[in-house]
This record gives structure tokens, sequence and C-alpha cells, in this order.
């Protein structure tokens, strides 16, 4: 079996479940801050912390896990060339974006989110931005 193939195929599956989550969870957050009855907002708050710890966490540890593995397996010479230096980057900032979204997670559980509706309807662009630049760069492999 070629374990490149492999742990291409985990890893764009765990990327896949990764991004529609870092995709999904601003938008409930949209939802949450819009919401009037406490009802509604602890339907919301169980509906973050589930997607957050039980799909989120686990397919970017899965993505960085098949991530590293795909490196190993191509080389880790693979970091002087500018695409993987760009993938690279691009996933640590959705990584710490990714944090983020934990830190607005725990701020809604305490009831104390400071951040309006409109907040996370921009701020839920930043993944699909970064998606983009990522294709991109794997596809065409810039020099």
């Amino acid at each position: 079996m070629n374990l490149y193939l492999l742990f291409k195929s985990l890893h764009l599956i765990a990327v896949i479940s990764w991004m529609a989550g870092l995709l999904y969870l601003p938008r409930i957050f949209v939802y949450h801050t819009e919401a009037d009855h406490e009802s509604q907002k602890n339907i919301f708050k169980i509906m973050e912390r589930k997607l957050y710890n039980f799909i989120m966490m686990p397919a970017m540890l899965l993505s960085w896990i098949f991530g590293v593995l795909l490196i190993h397996s191509i080389g880790f010479s693979a970091f002087s060339e500018l695409w993987m230096q760009i993938k690279t980057g691009s996933v640590i900032l959705l990584t710490y974006y990714h944090f983020t979204l934990g830190k607005y997670l725990n701020d809604f559980a305490l009831d104390n989110n400071q951040k309006s509706s409109r907040f996370f309807r921009i701020y839920n662009e930043i993944p699909t931005i970064i998606l983009i630049v990522v294709i991109f760069v794997v596809i065409f492999k810039p020099l």
C-alpha cells in the first residue's frame, strides 16, 4: 500500500471536516448573538461546545498529524519551497483562528460575549480566504 496516498487521503478528510467546523461555528455564534430567549441560548451553547470539542478539535489534530506524516513522506526539504512555506504559514493562521473560536466559545458559555453578530459575520470569512490561498499554492506550487 502506498502510505503517501493513504496519508494524503486521511489528511484531506480531516481538513474538510475541520474547515466545515471553522465555517459553521462562527455562523452559530451569529445566531447565538441574535437569540432572544434563554432556551435558545442554551441550545446554541450545547451545539457550539459539541461542534468544537467533538468535531473541530479532533479534525484539527488529525489534519496536523497527517500533514506532518505527508511532509515526512516527501521529505522535510519541502520546506525550502515557497508553496510549502505559504501553506504552513496559512495552516498556522487557521490554527490560531481555531483557538480564537475556542475563546469566543468560552465567552458565550460564561454569558460574557462582547462581540456583535456583524463581527462574527465578517470573522466567518477569514477561513474561506485562507482556504483559497492554500488550495492555489498547493495546486500551482509557486517557486
